[in-house]
């Protein structure tokens, strides 16, 4: 049996904002924009990894929702306590550079990490943690 990845979803206050973020600093491609029930989903995705894509969806996103679960999520959100990325990348110390020139909001400058990464992490927009992680050379 084969299993693959094809999406992960990350939720986001402004998708406007995170399509600046996502699109014009970190270099994603934009596959689909959909508004629906007065909600909007953008997918987006690397150029090397067309198999796979990151839906940049509403904190709640169920129209049925109530509002007290709507602000709970948007409160949750806000504290960047939702959900979490790790790009990797072949120079960690190259692409922190370049986010944080882009005025990205930096949590944690590179470093070689325990685990065989030297990475970085940054919050996007709405406040979701991203790190971006390199493999140590042998």
């Amino acid at each position: 049996m084969d299993i693959k990845l094809s999406q992960c979803f990350i939720a986001v206050d402004d998708h406007d904002k995170a399509l600046a973020f996502y699109r014009d600093v970190l270099g994603l491609e934009v596959r689909n924009d959909v508004a629906f029930e007065g909600m909007r989903w953008v997918t987006v995705g690397s150029p090397s990894q067309p198999g796979v894509e990151i839906v940049l969806e509403p904190p709640v996103a169920d129209p049925n929702a109530s509002a007290a679960d709507k602000q709970a999520a948007a409160e949750l959100l806000a504290k960047g306590l939702l959900r979490g990325v790790i790009f990797t990348t072949d120079d960690c110390d190259a692409t922190f550079e370049r986010i944080r020139a882009a005025g990205g909001e930096v949590l944690q400058e590179p470093m070689d990490m325990p685990y065989g990464v030297r990475d970085c992490a940054f919050r996007d927009p709405s406040g979701n943690m991203l790190r971006f992680a390199q493999p140590r050379k042998q």
